[in-house]
């Protein structure tokens, strides 16, 4: 099993009371004339591209508001204007600064009187890389306005134990014998076998199957949009999709991240067939099922045999060998953050209007205490918390927990890898050994 040494970062931000900050005034960003070329150059690319597609995808048209953000300067660079006048005009363009109570992220926001797709700079330089990650972002922006509205952001823990990893590259791997198929009925039994695999999954873990489809969902449909709109062959489209696989195996932690390979290839091989299969699907399609039903596939009545005698095919002992060993190291890394996080001094900040930005390619859960974030941005009503190695967001997510501080001053409090920025109204308290923030 070949793994490509590449490493796709992902982010995503959430906030739960929305995010329409204004705290800065309007302002015109300098830039050279070549800058502001190569901007609307690339919005018009992307403009016309989705002017030939027509909308037919998900019978909506995806252009619409862009918000280009430069993550060190926190520039902005929008193919239209706010309807609060924080953005400049500058040419064709409208630019500006982000306010620091935003986290960047490749996203959807609702910021200033409209709702925005967020795009990281800077941009993949090849075209087909450039459109799937707008037309991915884009897709979130019409999420809402397609019947998307209601959806859950949901972590599968499963995804973090020794089988749920196991079984889940068992399926990527049957995908990607499918990908490489030069016959539709050799393609029919990989994605049967895919399913194999995906059931059995379900099988061992309870409830794995509804909180998995909560984000195929949301990000599987995303960027299944993203690839099928790339602009790429059919033969390049394929070979993206293994290349997708085999970068995604170097992620630290599957748990916020596998969908992003999962419903994109079924995807395609549905599409392959009905071009229209996904304007069938709402939000409380389950999707398993929808593609069960797409291909005919049924479960084996004695699943556990048909997994014993399909599985060798696929890499098994690598991948189980591959799997135990990381178990291992996971079992040293877990009793480093109880000690960390239970029995050492820490900080427990409580959240009140949330707004966070976090990498789901390497979080991982902690027993029943929550989820160890390694990198993550919160901004709340009591400041700006930046963490670079390790925070522990309680499953409720109404809290974040942090080790404690080793430099008070007066507006900023630093520990091992983090720092807050305080808003003047709160300030640091300390009870016993720990630590929390309370308003003045």
């Amino acid at each position: 099993m070949k793994v490509i040494q590449k490493i796709i970062v992902l982010f995503i931000t959430i906030s739960f009371l929305g995010c329409n900050p204004n705290t800065s005034t309007k302002n015109s960003v300098e830039m050279s004339k070549a800058e502001l070329l190569n901007y609307e150059n690339t919005f018009k690319e992307l403009k016309d591209y989705l002017a030939k597609e027509n909308g037919n995808l998900w019978n909506h048209q995806l252009y619409g508001p862009i918000l280009l953000i430069n993550t060190e300067s926190r520039v902005i660079v929008a193919n239209e204007a706010d309807n609060k006048g924080l953005l400049a005009k500058n040419g064709d363009l409208f630019t500006g600064i982000l306010p620091d109570e935003i986290n960047i992220a490749n996203t959807a926001i609702n910021w200033n009187g409209k709702r925005w797709t967020m795009v990281m700079l800077p941009l993949p330089q090849v075209i087909n890389e450039r459109l799937s990650l707008l037309t991915h972002e884009l897709f979130h922006r019409i999420q809402p306005e397609i019947g998307f509205s209601n959806l859950k952001m949901t972590q599968s823990n499963h995804l973090d134990d020794l089988n749920g990893r196991i079984y889940l590259k068992l399926e990527l791997e049957a995908l990607k014998k499918a990908l490489r198929a030069n016959d539709d009925s050799v393609a029919l039994k990989q994605i049967q076998n895919a399913l194999l695999f995906r059931n059995f999954r379900y099988k061992l873990f309870p409830g794995a199957k509804e909180i998995e489809n909560n984000l195929e969902l949301t990000e599987g449909l995303a960027e299944y949009t993203g690839s099928i709109l790339s602009g790429r062959t059919d033969e390049k489209l394929r070979k993206h999709y293994v290349e997708a696989i085999d970068n995604f195996y170097n992620n630290q932690t599957f748990v916020r991240s596998f969908a992003y390979v999962t419903l994109p290839v079924y995807g395609y091989f549905m599409y392959s067939k009905d071009s229209n299969w996904n304007k069938n699907v709402s939000e409380n399609t389950n999707l398993t099922d929808y593609v069960s039903d797409f291909f005919k596939v049924t479960t084996p009545v004695d699943l556990q045999e048909a997994v014993t005698k399909s599985k060798a095919d696929y890499d098994f002992n690598e991948i189980a060998g591959f799997e135990t060993n990381r178990a291992n190291e996971q079992k040293k890394l877990i009793t480093e953050y109880l000690i960390k996080f239970q029995e050492n001094p820490t900080l427990t900040i409580q959240f009140e209007n949330m707004n966070i930005g976090f990498n789901p390619g390497n979080i991982m859960p902690l027993k029943d205490l929550g989820t160890v974030y390694p990198n993550l941005r919160i901004t709340d009503s009591w400041g700006i918390l930046t963490v670079d190695n390790g925070a522990l967001l309680s499953n409720h997510w109404d809290k974040v927990t942090i080790t404690e501080p080793i430099e008070i001053l007066d507006k900023l409090i630093k520990g091992d890898g983090w720092k807050l920025e305080l808003n003047n109204s709160w300030e640091l308290k300390k009870i016993g050994s720990n630590y929390t923030l309370q308003k003045k």
